[in-house]
């Protein structure tokens, strides 16, 4: 299926850009779709890449007479990063303008390669959401992940193996980003059972057996190439002590669930509950990204437990996220809290609950599909 999706890259129509994006998130579908007249370059194509390598000087000699304002694609951009100071003339004295493609900023940041000094803004391509899929089902999300060719198959854990097998071997292995592949598999395995939670390097190292800059490195790693984020705590103190610590997310809650063998997931058993509450912040990522919207996302959670799982902005709105098909006054107290500290934030929860409604103190119970409508219609925030 060709998905209608939420990223128009609008800002391509003036400027150049980076679009990066997890590998399977559909980069290549996108840009020719919005582009179907640009003139493209694919360093996948191992006769290209190899001729740019030897010299990339062949990229202005195939440009320099275009018009001015003509659309190019390089497509996987971090193969062949040396590429960038061509790209930098080219947009300097021939005004062309570049959609850089690639699943990784890794390689170009880390080396000191030209970056282009602000020439070329960043987007992201996220995996699919809601609002990009007709009649979009949360069971089939929540099972089967949102990367495109994921969430329609019958058998996404034959796809998401096949899908780790090249991220293994062409990310990690390829660019030779750790010394130890094993250890490093078994790291992505311990990165999903704490998907969601705060980040403790230190219990994660002791259970991959390496040190814990080893796990900080790889936990950049994961960062660095797409597959997962950092969600920051809530800092801001006012009555409790909170803590400070992030939580990382993997980029797909179809990843978490293979690297987890989690099998189908049902409704009212913990692992669904996981799975939802990902889902929700994956939308809530993607929103943010796509609408380049400046409030931050974060996390609040106090020494004592309390915990609300995500602040949109300096305490705009508190969300919590419930799987629960019913939800009671046990499922507020989070919320509750937060808003003793912080009177006028909008207060909501999103469960399975189809009822959505308001309590007397303002707490607004939203049934999901409600929540993502009008999160995608821009009636939240």
């Amino acid at each position: 299926m060709l998905y209608q999706r939420k990223q128009l890259l609008e800002v391509a129509k003036e400027h150049s850009v980076f679009l990066f994006g997890a590998r399977q998130t559909g980069k290549s579908t996108l840009l020719k779709t919005l582009f179907p007249n640009a003139k493209e370059f694919d360093l996948l194509d191992m006769e290209i890449k190899s001729r740019f390598e030897q010299r990339p000087w062949l990229l202005y000699s195939a440009l320099q007479n275009e018009p001015e304002g003509t659309q190019v694609i390089i497509d996987e951009i971090q193969q062949v990063p040396e590429l960038l100071n061509e790209v930098h003339r080219l947009i300097f004295q021939k005004h062309l303008r570049f959609v850089l493609c690639g699943s990784s900023a890794r390689k170009l940041r880390r080396k000191g390669y030209n970056t282009l000094g602000g020439r070329a803004i960043p987007t992201y391509l996220y995996p699919l959401v809601s609002a990009e899929i007709p009649n979009f089902d949360i069971d089939r999300a929540i099972n089967h992940g949102l990367l495109p060719p994921h969430y329609d198959a019958e058998n996404p854990s034959l796809l998401m193996s096949a899908y780790l097998d090249v991220y293994l071997n062409e990310e990690i292995k390829a660019e030779a980003l750790v010394r130890n592949q094993t250890s490093f598999n078994r790291f992505l395995s311990i990165a999903a059972m704490t998907d969601g939670e705060m980040v403790n390097y230190n219990n994660i190292a002791s259970d991959c057996g390496v040190s814990a800059n080893t796990v900080k490195e790889y936990f950049s790693i994961l960062e660095d190439t797409l597959v997962g984020y950092y969600l920051p705590a809530f800092a801001k103190t006012q009555k409790r002590r909170v803590v400070q610590a992030p939580k990382f997310y993997l980029f797909d809650v179809g990843l978490v669930n293979h690297l987890l063998h989690r099998g189908h997931l049902e409704r009212g058993t913990k692992e669904y509950g996981h799975a939802f509450e990902h889902l929700i912040i994956q939308e809530l990522i993607a929103y943010i990204g796509y609408t380049r919207n400046e409030n931050v996302l974060s996390y609040w959670r106090t020494y004592t437990g309390i915990e609300v799982d995500a602040i949109i902005g300096n305490a705009k709105i508190a969300i919590e996220i419930k799987s629960t098909e019913d939800v009671q006054n046990k499922h507020l107290k989070g919320l509750r809290a937060f808003a003793d500290e912080y009177p006028t934030c909008r207060k909501i929860i999103v469960a399975l609950d189809r009822i959505s409604r308001t309590t007397d103190d303002s707490i607004e119970i939203m049934y999901v599909y409600d929540f993502l409508k009008q999160l995608w219609d821009g009636k939240l925030f």
